[in-house]
Parts: C-alpha cells; sequence; structure tokens
C-alpha cells in the first residue's frame, strides 16, 4: 500500500493537520512516506478524505475494497462495449473480464500498491464511454480523470479534437471548480499566490530527478515515449518531453478525428484505443496508468474478432498484444526478462510494447483513411 500511504493517506493527513502536502520537504519532514505527494488536482485531498479519517488500517483496508469495486465497474464497462459487437451476456462478460483483471499484473498492482488508477481509469474510460450519448456524464467522467493531470490534460485535448468540444472544456472546467477551495486553502496558509507557485516548482524539481519518475533513469518504469527512448539508445534531446506531448496529441488527434468521419461503424472504435495509448505514451506514466484502455482495447478485440477475415483488419491483433503486455508482466514473466535480458529490459518491455501498440494503430488509421485520388482519364 505504498501509494495509498505516499500519495492519499499521509498527504490528506497533512492538508487536515494545517499543512501543504504538495511541498517535498514537508511531507519528508512530517510522515513517514517514500515518494513525494505529486501533483494531482486539489479536489483529490477532499475526494478520497473518509480514507484518511480512520487509522490506517482501517484505511487502506476500505480503500482496496473500493478499488476492487472500481475494476469491477472497469470491466462491466468493458463488457458492454464487447456486447454491441460480439452476443455475450454482460454478467458474463464482466466476470470474466473482472477475473482476467484481477488476476493481471496491472490489476493486482492497483490493489497491493494502494494506487488511484481505478477511479481514474473508470472516469477516463467513463468520458470516452459516454462523450456522444450523454456528455453531461462525459463531463463528470473527464473532471474525475482529471485527479491525474498526466490522464485530463491530453485526453481533453484529443477530445476536443475529436469533437467532443463541450465534454473537454466542461471537465476541464469542473475539475477546475472542484478544485478552487481547496487551492484557495493552500494559498492563505501560504501567504500568497507566490508561496504556492514556490511549492509546484519544488514539487515538479524533486519529481523529475527522482529514480523513480526521472526521464532519464534507467531503473524507472515509465512507459512514455521519452522514457522509453533513453533506455533504448542513452539518447535524451532537448526539450523532447514537451515535443513529444505535441507531436504525439497531434498526430493522435488528427487521425482519430479521421477514423471517426470513415462510414464504417468499426472505426471509432480503433479511434478510442488509439486515444487511450496516446494518453499514456505521450507524457509520464507508469505501466499501470494503461488500466483506462481496458473497455476500448475490448471492444477492438471484438471488432477484430469479427472482421478477422477481411484484409487490413488480421494484423490489428498485434497492436491488441502489444497492449496486453503491461497485463501479462507477472513475476514469473519478469523473472525470465530479468536473467536473459537483464534489469534493463525488465523496466523497458512495458513501454516498448505501449509504444509499438501505439504506432500500430497510426498506421493503421494512416491505412483506414488515406486519401485515393481518382484516375485522371486523358491527362497525358
Amino acid at each position: 500500500m505504498q501509494d495509498f500511504r505516499d500519495a492519499l493517506y499521509f498527504p490528506v493527513r497533512e492538508f487536515l493537520a494545517g499543512g501543504n502536502p504538495y511541498d517535498p520537504a514537508t511531507m519528508f519532514a512530517h510522515w513517514p512516506v517514500r515518494q513525494n505527494f505529486n501533483l494531482y488536482q486539489p479536489y483529490h485531498l477532499v475526494a478520497h478524505l473518509p480514507f484518511a479519517l480512520p487509522g490506517y488500517r482501517t484505511g487502506a483496508v476500505l480503500f482496496a475494497l473500493t478499488s476492487l469495486v472500481l475494476l469491477v465497474v472497469l470491466a462491466a464497462m468493458a463488457a458492454s462495449r464487447v456486447r454491441t459487437r460480439v452476443p455475450v451476456p454482460i454478467v458474463t462478460g464482466t466476470v470474466v473480464i473482472a477475473a482476467l483483471l484481477v488476476l493481471s499484473q496491472v490489476g493486482k498492482a492497483q490493489l497491493y500498491l494502494g494506487q488511484v488508477n481505478p477511479l481514474v481509469a473508470v472516469g477516463a474510460a467513463g468520458a470516452l464511454l459516454t462523450r456522444s450519448s450523454n456528455p453531461r456524464l462525459a463531463v463528470l467522467a473527464l473532471a474525475v480523470a482529471w485527479l491525474k493531470p498526466q490522464f485530463g490534460l491530453p485526453l481533453a485535448v484529443v477530445l476536443f479534437a475529436r469533437g467532443s468540444r463541450g465534454v473537454a472544456l466542461g471537465g476541464t472546467a469542473v475539475a477546475a471548480v472542484a478544485s478552487l477551495p481547496v487551492l484557495a486553502v493552500l494559498t492563505v496558509r501560504g501567504g500568497g499566490p507566490g508561496s504556492v507557485l514556490d511549492t509546484l516548482a519544488a514539487n515538479l524539481a524533486h519529481a523529475s530527478n527522482t529514480g523513480y519518475g526521472a526521464v532519464d533513469s534507467l531503473t524507472a518504469q515509465r512507459v512514455d515515449l521519452p522514457a522509453v527512448l533513453f533506455r533504448l539508445t542513452g539518447w535524451l534531446p532537448p526539450l523532447v518531453e514537451p515535443l513529444t506531448l505535441v507531436a504525439v496529441l497531434a498526430v493522435s488527434a488528427v487521425l482519430a478525428r479521421r477514423l471517426d468521419r470513415l462510414p464504417d461503424p468499426d472505426a471509432p472504435a480503433v479511434a478510442d484505443l488509439l486515444t487511450c495509448l496516446a494518453v499514456v505514451v505521450a507524457l509520464v506514466h507508469q505501466p499501470g496508468d494503461v488500466l483506462f484502455a481496458v473497455p476500448a482495447a475490448a471492444l477492438v478485440a471484438a471488432v477484430w474478432w469479427r472482421r478477422r477475415a477481411e484484409r487490413g483488419w488480421q494484423w490489428l491483433v498485434v497492436a491488441l498484444a502489444a497492449t496486453a503486455v503491461p497485463f501479462a508482466h507477472l513475476y514469473a514473466a519478469d523473472s525470465v526478462i530479468r536473467s536473459v535480458l537483464g534489469e534493463r529490459a525488465s523496466v523497458t518491455v512495458d513501454g516498448v510494447a505501449l509504444v509499438a501498440a501505439w504506432a500500430l494503430l497510426v498506421t493503421f488509421a494512416l491505412r483506414r483513411t488515406a486519401v485515393r485520388r481518382p484516375d485522371v482519364v486523358g491527362v497525358p
């Protein structure tokens, strides 16, 4: 429960005690934490208050049980999407997907690390799932996804580009408004906006230099493109992180929008999975963050199964297999990777797989949306 300890329980306790949990020095001085409290949305400190009010052990158990329920909810969302293409009862699909999810490395990690990803995943996946059918619900779902800005920001950008402008702007606004009261309290406690800005700068400086989070760390388990590039090549170009963010989101947004506009009813399903992978590889993420792609991946798997014999759709299964690598990265698999390829390969394989999956979907989208010029008759 190290993430519950460092990113939820003691940060909320520090806030209740009158301090600023975003200040790494304060947290390390006052509480038994080993990681700084990253830049979660301030409303996180209020939303998760019920888990920090009881004793640590009680709060941890309650949080783990809640996370398990959220994983089942995510599985139900995936099963409902599969049901639109394959006649599998939603209850059956939910049970099967939930079981596979909890037995997977990504699913287990949510529970034994105490991560907030199940809630963020339900929010992010919900925003994608309901953006057209129920925009108001999608707004609330995106606001939940904004709990971790590295989800909210890229997802809002791609949703805006795909035409869901009200959802993107509304979800962002709701998250901002929900955070204002807590931000106001922290501003007053610090003596003004300048102290808050100083704290944010200190937080970012600390996070960018840790062994588990720095882009140029050889042991970090980051799966975003800049970190993967460095571990593969040892090369870190200037401004690679902001440039990657812009490039990945631009390419993905354009192609996802093109897929949405195709007459093919299955194309938007691929666009959703492309969006999920773009969010993960564009900005700093860990392997467990791919959790929110489960409903989109399940739907694409159902689409592939129905259209596997058609030209151009067969190798979509390769992208799905690559997306599944972090889920299959169990202890037994990790032991083999470490013994054969070494430590760096162990912390790089998930990132390589997700970047490859994104690249495969980009290639698929380019082929499906390519503009073919008609033959011009009579022109020499």
